[in-house]
């Protein structure tokens, strides 16, 4: 961990308190230097010696000399006490200044940052104000302006695939019922499946495409009521899914999460016959994981299964079902609950997801 972080405002407060110091340092070898000067030789009139005191022959009583320093040969004297508050006052004085003047540089950019981080987790997140310097405005009317185009692009994708899905499934449905006209056999069932594995893409493509658009508002989500409801349903159709663990409510979107732990148990009792769900929970971060008892996959191919389409040969594959879509869908609910899903093969075998939120 580095004890300065390289930020704007950082270089901007390190640059402005060295030019301070070095000033005040060179103010203070300047007075220090040339700060000799002879003391009078006494005090004014009225500081005269009076009866029975020591006197000079000139009449006056002298005050004792400052101590003298000497350092590389020259005689120096110290400098007054009110010239040393002086210099720490406004020393500061100058800190606390550069420090919000440096603040109030670095808070455009880091302005900037945020609203970046926003726009990656939520594309109809709120625009960044317009305000501050110019530079800062124009940044920000740039910026709110490529978030428009940006959201403008993805509506239209979303638009176009929803038309190719409407205007194919009546095709589809033709063909279904010119092929419940044919007389039984294996070229009919073969037909069957294929109609239904291309409904099924175009299903799971409009989710997707949904997914990275979604605008769901944060709410307050009981997590491990929701996973306790997902298992009871999956075990009330037969499937083999346990939790263990405790977690505490926490602000989340729900369909998101749901469709995200859904998703990932699904392909745990499709690949794994089992699910198991563990649930971590700390002040900072809550950790869901979703274990099969499967093949696992292969180290190299485990950013590869998080593409669209994307399915591993031979353990997984269409005859387990499933259009590839699946952990592209899960990534997506993750990232929309302001986590992250990572992969990893468990050591006694199996598929261990692993979704991290943060608090």
């Amino acid at each position: 961990m580095k004890l300065i972080p390289n930020t704007i405002f950082a270089r901007l407060f390190a640059l402005v308190v060295m030019a301070l110091v070095v000033s005040h340092v060179m103010t203070f070898v300047l007075l220090f230097k040339f700060f000799d000067r002879d003391f009078p030789p006494g005090p004014p009139p009225h500081m005269r010696a009076h009866a029975g005191q020591m006197a000079e022959p000139d009449g006056f009583m002298r005050r004792p000399p400052p101590p003298m320093w000497e350092i590389g040969g020259y005689t120096f004297r110290p400098l007054p006490p009110g010239l040393w508050i002086g210099l720490i006052v406004q020393f500061i004085t100058l800190t606390a200044t550069a420090w919000f003047g440096a603040r109030f540089l670095a808070r455009p950019m880091q302005q900037v940052a945020h609203a970046s981080a926003q726009l990656a987790k939520n594309l109809y997140s709120v625009p960044m104000k317009e305000q501050g310097p110019d530079e800062a405005r124009q940044t920000a009317r740039v910026f709110n302006d490529m978030q428009h185009k940006v959201r403008g692009q993805i509506e239209e994708r979303e638009r176009f695939v929803a038309a190719v899905s409407h205007d194919l499934r009546t095709p589809l449905t033709r063909m279904k019922l010119r092929i419940e006209n044919l007389s039984e056999n294996y070229a009919k069932q073969k037909l069957r499946d294929d109609i239904g594995e291309m409904a099924d893409m175009l299903d799971a493509t409009l989710d997707y495409l949904r997914e990275r658009v979604s605008t769901e508002p944060l709410q307050l989500l009981d997590v491990q009521s929701l996973i306790e409801v997902i298992a009871e349903d999956a075990g009330a159709n037969g499937d083999k899914v346990s939790m263990s663990g405790t977690a505490e409510p926490l602000f989340t979107r729900p369909i998101a999460l749901r469709r995200c732990l859904s998703n990932l148990v699904e392909n745990a009792l499709r690949y794994g016959q089992e699910a198991v769900i563990t649930l971590r929970d700390t002040q900072e971060t809550l950790v869901i994981e979703v274990q099969d008892r499967g093949p696992g996959i292969p180290p190299d191919k485990m950013a590869a299964v998080f593409e669209p389409f994307v399915r591993l040969d031979p353990s997984r594959n269409k005859a387990y079902g499933g259009v590839g879509l699946g952990l592209s869908i899960a990534r997506e609910a993750a990232i929309q609950c302001d986590g992250r899903l990572t992969l990893r093969n468990a050591p006694e075998g199996g598929l261990i997801a692993s979704i991290a939120i943060t608090r």
